[in-house]
């Protein structure tokens, strides 16, 4: 399956995007998407319900947040009523090594997004803070990546054994689908997804 996983919709507060818009931009332009994550920033949506739009598109849609640490942005796949009380997802001074392990404990898992960006990336702050411990899975390829960012996520996870994973950092509809995930195996599920992310069955791919 090939899915998006580093989407935001009208819930994030710099993002434009309704998730119908999303699902509608998919069908128009046939893109080889079988589904797309929310991941919206400082937050998970526990509310809203998307089985309508997965039955109508054929896609599925899942939901996950975007949470801020000491070392830059990080994906959260798997968020519980458990992992929501371990710490403040509003909170933009988080610690990753904590974000790490609470999300480990609760059956989720963090990952480390756009790390090839200034201030905002992983990378960046390996110099003054050193190496993590317990990442696994960053992402590598990132849509809304400029010049030499990307490319210094992949020899990051080259470098260290990570495996990477692909999204589009929508914010707009015409973003959706210019990276994304390749997983040899169904996903139909949250569940599903972290199982695949745990176990290193994703590849990142590019459609820019």
């Amino acid at each position: 399956m090939i899915l998006d996983l580093h989407n935001h919709s009208v819930a994030s507060d710099d993002a434009r995007a309704k998730v119908e818009n999303y699902c509608q931009w998919i069908q128009r332009r046939e893109m080889p998407l079988d589904g797309f994550v929310l991941s919206e920033h400082r937050q998970f949506d526990g509310v809203s319900d998307y089985r309508d739009l997965e039955d109508r598109f054929g896609l599925v849609i899942l939901k996950a947040s975007e949470v801020e640490t000491e070392y830059g942005h990080v994906l959260v796949f798997g968020v519980n009523d458990d992992l929501q009380s371990a710490f403040d997802f509003s909170s933009v001074k988080l610690s990753l090594e904590a974000v790490l392990r609470e999300s480990q404990r609760c059956g989720a898992i963090a990952v480390p997004c756009h790390p090839g960006r200034p201030r905002v990336g992983m990378a960046a702050h390996f110099d003054t803070l050193g190496p993590v411990e317990g990442v696994t899975v960053i992402e590598t390829l990132n849509g809304g990546s400029r010049g030499r960012e990307n490319e210094i996520a992949i020899a990051l996870a080259e470098q260290r054994g990570y495996k990477g994973i692909g999204g589009s950092d929508a914010h707009i509809v015409s973003h959706i689908g210019r990276c994304a995930t390749r997983i040899e195996r169904k996903i139909e599920s949250m569940d599903d997804l972290v199982g695949a992310l745990k176990e290193g069955d994703c590849e990142a791919v590019s459609y820019k």
